[in-house]
């Protein structure tokens, strides 16, 4: 199983840039950034960098680690332009970059851009027409295509990548796994072991109906992934407000966490994604990852 590292788009470059270097130098196996362009509440002063700019200058200064959107929402980016960015990326990294897309959710931001975000039959009709303009962008020499959302007329898309994996970012049983089964290369969804169990196996029912091998889908997932020290009255307070909001948490000692995380391998989960968004800044950000890493990584 691989563990890699989610570094928060509101951190400034440097920072961001920091994580990934860390995780480069350290062993992990990839680096994501979510793709929003503000935070998930009443608060829209807090600062949040643009996922692709960002994507494209970490594959620039990096050279081991993957680097994949968490994941680009389709309701706001046109999907044959995302297919041509994502090429571009998949030059610049070297052929690192992961492509993660989703429908879209994020309700603030919609509404004070002004951006349609439909009702969720409309929203999954309207990705699964995306994703056959992606992928059909990245696969073949041109691309015509007629739906109700996306018009193309033999459209091209070069230069073409050798293999740039497309990950779909998805969690609706009866929808939206049907569309990762039909198009992804990766699946990612947020859940400790036991959900991805549950999910596994809606997951491979969907993959049964098409022909499909469900383990030839790549599959990642995460959660508020901390060690706590014993006697850590601020991480256990942040636990419960995690808990009691309904957030998917593994906090507690290593031995707790190592236990825990030791389950996504059976529950089918190949990449496990660390989100650093309430970890400080500068060293405290880095012994809390280190801690995760020796303590609890390093033991899988």
């Amino acid at each position: 199983m691989d563990f890699s590292l989610w570094p928060n788009a509101g951190r400034t470059w440097t920072e961001v840039v920091e994580g990934a270097e860390y995780a480069e130098r350290t062993g992990w196996y990839g680096v994501w950034v979510a793709d929003h362009f503000m935070k998930n509440g009443d608060d829209l002063s807090a600062p949040v960098n643009e996922c692709l700019a960002l994507i494209a200058a970490l594959a620039a200064r990096t050279e081991r680690v993957r680097i994949g959107s968490m994941v680009l929402g389709n309701t706001y980016r046109h999907p044959a332009v995302v297919a041509n960015q994502a090429a571009t990326i998949d030059q610049i990294s070297n052929g690192r970059f992961v492509l993660g897309i989703g429908a879209g959710w994020q309700v603030n931001e919609h509404e004070v851009y002004g951006i349609e975000l439909p009702p969720t039959k409309q929203l999954l009709a309207r990705f699964e027409e995306a994703c056959q303009v992606i992928t059909g962008l990245l696969g073949q020499e041109r691309t015509t295509f007629d739906g109700q959302y996306y018009q193309l007329a033999g459209a091209p898309l070069e230069p073409k990548p050798a293999k740039l994996p497309v990950l779909i970012g998805a969690a609706g049983e009866k929808v939206a796994l049907g569309i990762v089964a039909r198009y992804a290369d990766e699946w990612n969804h947020w859940g400790r072991p036991e959900l991805a169990a549950h999910k596994g196996q809606v997951f491979a029912a969907h993959c049964e109906r098409i022909g499909r091998d469900p383990k030839s889908v790549r599959r990642s997932a995460q959660t508020f992934l901390e060690v706590v020290a014993p006697g850590d009255t601020a991480a256990i307070a942040r636990k419960q407000d995690f808990e009691a909001r309904g957030l998917h948490v593994i906090m507690g000692s290593a031995q707790e966490v190592l236990d825990t995380v030791a389950q996504y391998p059976a529950a089918g989960i190949d990449e496990v994604l660390v989100p650093d968004h309430w970890f400080g800044s500068g060293a405290e950000r880095f012994e809390k990852l280190e801690r995760l890493r020796e303590e609890v990584f390093a033991k899988l």
